[in-house]
């Protein structure tokens, strides 16, 4: 019989052990012009606080926000948050691991920071955004024109006068960031597939972005589902489909739901 969405969740919910990977901006949250525009949610913090009270969730936020930020927005214990992509990792029982050593990457950033400002300088509609371990240039208020000469001359400045080996360029719809090469998603699922789930779990990731596509790709090939959150058709290799946050929120409380009817029978 073919898997539904609604039927994974049933699936899911009875499995020994279900590995639960999410992304937070567009997948668990909607989208805002600026990183400091979401502020912590109380309807979702309670679903989490619910989701963790399964015996058999392993639940654990990728996102690209530093780590220190999801912390605030998601201050629930028994989660297994990855910040800046997963080269920032918190355990559930509080230990944090870095990916890279901190102090090797921070001067890339630093050296880049007052070159990304003075391009956008006096500009309405713009935000730089410093995650410590990476530097992203938002501009989704700015004015066509300006964005566009100055999101070609950050790129510009990455590729021909920083070019450090240690970083990537990621980039979206107004929006670029000069990142660590170890700060990818699928490095971070693998990392927490290998060392930190049972083997025997049940894997399951929803996400939004091509990032996400990278560490879907791995739960994949692992044997696990994927999940993409669109509004619109998209190529992905994911099984399964979400319209948007809201509907991720219903599925997850549908999870728990057929979690607590589980344990009552």
């Amino acid at each position: 019989m073919k898997i539904t969405i609604e039927s994974l969740a049933l699936q899911a919910a009875s499995a020994n052990k279900l590995r639960l990977f999410l992304d937070y901006d567009g997948t668990l949250a909607d989208f805002a012009p600026s990183p400091d525009d979401v502020l912590p949610d109380k309807e979702l913090i309670g679903l989490f606080d619910d989701l963790v009270s399964m015996q058999n969730l392993l639940p654990a936020i990728i996102s690209g926000r530093r780590l220190s930020h999801i912390q605030k927005l998601l201050p629930v214990k028994g989660l297994l948050l990855g910040g800046t992509y997963g080269i920032e990792l918190l355990l559930p029982d509080g230990k944090q691991m870095n990916a890279f050593p901190y102090e090797k990457l921070r001067p890339t950033v630093e050296r880049l920071e007052p070159r990304w400002r003075s391009l956008i300088s006096g500009k309405a509609g713009f935000y730089l955004e410093d995650k410590g371990w990476s530097l992203a240039l938002h501009g989704l208020r700015a004015a066509k024109a300006e964005a566009d000469i100055a999101f070609l001359s950050a790129l510009t400045i990455v590729m021909e006068e920083i070019a450090d080996p240690h970083f990537r360029v990621i980039q979206g719809y107004r929006f670029l960031e000069y990142a660590p090469v170890v700060a990818n998603k699928s490095k971070a699922v693998r990392k927490v597939l290998d060392e930190f789930t049972p083997g025997d779990a049940m894997i399951i990731y929803i996400g939004d972005d091509d990032k996400d596509e990278e560490a879907m790709e791995v739960v994949i090939d692992s044997g696990g589902y994927g999940i993409k959150v669109s509004s619109k058709p998209e190529k992905s290799r994911a099984q399964f489909t979400i319209h948007d946050p809201s509907g991720v929120r219903f599925w997850l409380r549908r999870l728990y739901s057929a979690s607590r009817s589980g344990a009552d029978n």
